[in-house]
C-alpha cells in the first residue's frame, strides 16, 4: 500500500545461469526489500524457457522452476523458521554458485516499496 512519503528500498535480480562455467545468464526474477516501509519483502518470478533452452537445451526447466519456487518461499517465510524479513532477503542475496543466482543488491526510493517487485519485473525480467 502507497504511504505517501517515498522510501528507501534494495533490489537484486534473480538469475539463471544454467551453465555456470560459460557464465551466461538470463534474468528470472527479482527480490526486494524495504525496511524503511514496515520490513515490506517482496519476489517476483518470471522464466523464459524458451531463452533458457537457448542457451542450454539440457536445462533442467523443472529444477530451475523449483529452485526459483523456493527463493519465494523463502522471501514469504517459509523453510527458514522464524526468522525476520531483513535477515531473508540479506541471506536470499548472498553469493552463491547454483544456477539460481542473486544479481548485486541495487537501492532505490519509491513511495510503494511494495509494488516495486512487479514493476521491476516487468523492466528487467520481461
Amino acid at each position: 500500500m502507497a504511504s505517501g512519503a517515498p522510501s528507501v528500498y534494495e533490489y537484486a535480480l534473480l538469475r539463471v545461469v544454467p551453465r555456470v562455467e560459460r557464465g551466461e545468464q538470463i534474468n528470472a526474477g527479482v527480490l526486494v526489500y524495504s525496511r524503511q516501509a514496515g520490513g515490506v519483502l517482496r519476489c517476483a518470478v518470471h522464466l523464459d524457457e524458451r531463452r533458457l533452452l537457448a542457451l542450454d537445451p539440457g536445462a533442467d526447466v523443472a529444477g530451475v522452476r523449483a529452485a526459483l519456487g523456493a527463493v519465494a518461499a523463502t522471501c514469504d517465510g517459509r523453510g527458514i523458521g522464524d526468522e525476520d524479513p531483513g535477515r531473508r532477503f540479506r541471506w536470499l542475496t548472498a553469493p552463491r554458485s547454483t544456477i539460481v543466482q542473486p544479481g548485486p543488491v541495487h537501492c532505490g526510493l519509491s513511495e510503494d516499496p511494495a509494488a516495486e517487485a512487479d514493476r521491476l519485473l516487468r523492466l528487467l525480467v520481461r
